[in-house]
């Protein structure tokens, strides 16, 4: 029960290692201020008792101990920026893998749901315009582009191919929500008006769970009904087989 509590969340992305390590060496860091500064305390609760210190010394401390304590901790500290914070910085959010390369899925959110546009067969989505958004046509799309014929949409469910990059265009309809994947160790603001790139390499199959990582409205809880798949090579094309629309108009998303 005792390593269940320390244990982290289950990863499932290549990079959730890196984000979990630096999260350990914060804590570690934190655990050393924390028993460091609070033995001082205490230390100088004793030291300058009332009983032994009967008149106040107003020239203070003549040591610089104190302040090589603090440079030691800044140095700590700058190691983890510099080592550890901007190296993992650069590797999840700049080192953006070609999207000829990757599965793109396009996020769309609202209060209170998930929606998700994929491609389709053809690798290629479908034109979308701001002035074409309504409530039955979340993402804008062009219906008469021939690329969108085959794109998937389906509200609180997407699924991803194993060991492969994946690219999630995340936006908002309404509000600000945080599509956040806990196993996949991503989190990312969607913004209404604007479409912001996350991505990882998924390498652990299985259905993992998918919140909001932003308060956004009365019904924020039921942001947590979202799932993402993350499939075999083979599941996976089978599952795009089977959602792709037959009437070539694209699939429809719905509250109801």
């Amino acid at each position: 029960m005792f390593q269940e509590l320390l244990s982290m969340p289950v990863v499932a992305s290549e990079h959730g290692q890196d984000v979990d390590n630096f999260i350990i060496y914060i804590h570690w860091l934190m655990l050393a201020l924390f028993i460091g500064w609070t033995s001082y305390y205490l230390y100088a609760l004793f030291r300058f008792r009332e009983s032994k210190n009967k008149k106040a010394d107003y020239v203070g401390s003549r040591s610089h101990a104190t302040s090589w304590l603090e440079l030691a901790v800044a140095g700590v500290e700058a190691v983890l920026l510099l080592g550890f914070a901007i190296p993992l910085w650069a590797k999840v959010v700049e080192s953006m893998p070609p999207a000829d390369q990757s599965t793109e899925v396009r996020v769309m959110a609202q209060q209170f749901g998930w929606n998700f546009m994929h491609p389709g067969a053809d690798g290629t989505f479908g034109k979308q315009q701001f002035e074409l958004v309504s409530e039955d046509n979340k993402f804008g799309r062009d219906l008469e582009d021939p690329f969108g014929k085959d794109d998937i949409f389906t509200l609180n469910e997407i699924h991803i191919p194993v060991d492969k990059p994946v690219i999630f265009h995340i936006s908002s309809l309404d509000v600000i929500h945080s599509f956040k994947i806990i196993a996949l160790r991503i989190c990312q603001d969607a913004v209404p008006g604007m479409s912001i790139p996350s991505w990882c390499i998924p390498n652990k199959t299985g259905r993992y769970q998918i919140n909001c990582a932003q308060l956004c409205g009365n019904g924020h809880s039921a942001m947590t009904s979202g799932f993402l798949s993350i499939d075999s090579t083979e599941d996976y094309d089978s599952w795009l087989v089977q959602n792709t629309p037959a009437d070539g108009e694209g699939g429809g998303m719905s509250f109801e």
